[in-house]
């Protein structure tokens, strides 16, 4: 076990990766991903969601009729999994080594947790390239990205942080988060995805802003009554593929085909 991944699993055993999605700003990510999901992968088809957490998705598209496997790194998250559903088939595995499946079985892989953990371009495209040989050809790929911007406006200027992350070589001149430390988190521009999708040779099919402004007002958003969350999450998804709102938002939701 690599000390990356311990961090992981230390990090993610106290880590409430429910609630958050239950939360009203993760309410607003898991049903724009959802949307484009089911947008593209037809009912039925069979899903591999690599980084399952505590099977959030995995589970849910399972109940919608999907034919659908996980793999999970942290051993008490995959756990809860399989406490939930016995009968959903869920691995312990890596996103860098997923040689115990088959090449070309599935129809759509989920990346929902790799790529923003993985902190190198090497790594990030070595579990893409996993992805992509378990993947039938035509099969899609769906990678979500931590975005730059928002890390520097919320935990480098709201946070008061900006300052001693700029002394310590995390953030260079442009404000560029750079990787340093023990950091679990790998944060992003829109030139960095674009250098991945065209290292990786997969067809972009869409670029979708996850969760938008949600993080930014979420204690706005738990304020509103029901009827005014509505009304936000139809204009979060009427303008969530909008170029001048991506790369603002905390998550970035690529689509690409193989």
């Amino acid at each position: 076990m690599t000390n990356h991944t311990k961090l992981l699993e230390n990090y993610y055993n106290k880590f409430n990766e429910d609630k958050r999605l239950n939360s009203r700003r993760g309410q607003v990510e898991f049903t724009t991903n959802l949307k484009y999901i089911e947008k593209y992968i037809p009912l039925g088809a069979k899903i591999l969601d690599v980084g399952a957490g505590t099977g959030k998705y995995s589970l849910y598209l399972d109940k919608l009729g999907y034919d659908v496997e996980a793999v999970e790194l942290v051993k008490q998250n995959l756990n809860v999994i399989k406490k939930k559903k016995p009968t959903l088939k869920s691995y312990l595995g890596n996103a860098l080594d997923l040689s115990f499946l088959k090449e070309n079985t599935y129809d759509a892989i989920l990346l929902f947790g790799p790529i923003y953990h993985l902190k190198k371009r090497s790594e990030q495209l070595k579990a893409i390239e996993e992805a992509k040989r378990l993947l039938k050809p035509n099969g899609l790929l769906f990678i979500s990205y931590c975005m730059n911007e928002y890390a520097i406006i919320t935990h480098g200027f709201k946070d008061g942080n900006i300052l001693t992350s700029i002394a310590s070589g995390k953030v260079d001149e442009n404000f560029h988060i750079l990787e340093k430390g023990n950091e679990l988190y790998d944060y992003v521009r829109l030139e960095d995805i674009n250098f991945i999708q065209e290292k990786s040779n997969l067809k972009r099919l869409k670029l979708v802003s996850s969760d938008g402004a949600s993080s930014y007002i979420k204690d706005t958003l738990n304020k509103m009554d029901q009827s005014t969350f509505e009304v936000f999450l139809n204009y979060h998804l009427k303008t969530c593929e909008r170029q001048e709102l991506l790369g603002a938002s905390t998550h970035i939701l690529d689509i690409l085909k193989k």
